[in-house]
């Protein structure tokens, strides 16, 4: 019998600043040949089929900080299966691995993504940050208000050090609450 092997899993949006599911640890990482976009239509989470949010999805390119999440072997398949429930609402995203590097001395390790999907009709690539800034001001969904994931993710990166300049430029746009 094979033993579950244990599990990592990297957040780069909402998953930083709530996981919502049991890990042993948490380490700031780095993703290569991939970066931080919203490029997905939210229907679901941060918006509603008539008024659509925008959440971050991973699109090839460039590079990512995020959280790596060590999940414990005997929690690796229902950690899964939540994740997949919260982030496979509408197909919008592609559960893959890659490699990231642990930026707290961990080196690399094999982690679980959830990429953006380029084939799903909720894709959305080249919003300009004034277009990206418009939807997330108006739309709220299920699991709340989408400038509150905006802001809640910048602030999250902020608290590991992370600067994002294509997020700050969006809420730089966001008018006043």
């Amino acid at each position: 019998m094979t033993l579950p092997a244990p599990l990592l899993v990297f957040g780069y949006g909402s998953l930083i600043w709530r996981p919502d599911f049991p890990h042993l640890s948490a380490h700031p990482a780095r993703l290569h040949g991939w970066h931080r976009s919203f490029c997905i239509w939210s229907h679901h989470h941060r918006g509603t089929a008539h008024l659509p949010g925008l959440v971050l999805g991973l699109r090839p390119g460039g590079s990512c900080r995020g959280m790596a999440f060590r999940v414990a072997a005997a929690a690796r398949e229902e950690v899964l299966a939540n994740l997949d429930a919260r982030e496979l609402v509408a197909g919008e995203y592609r559960r893959i691995t890659g490699r990231v590097r642990l930026l707290d001395g961990g080196g690399m390790e094999e982690a679980v993504l959830y990429v953006a999907d380029r084939a799903a009709p909720v894709f959305c690539p080249g919003l300009t940050p004034h277009q990206a800034a418009a939807a997330i001001a108006a739309a709220t969904g299920i699991s709340g208000a989408n400038r509150a994931y905006l802001l809640n993710t910048l602030a999250g990166l902020r608290a590991m050090g992370v600067r994002d300049g294509r997020l700050e430029a969006v809420a730089a746009l966001l008018p006043p609450a």
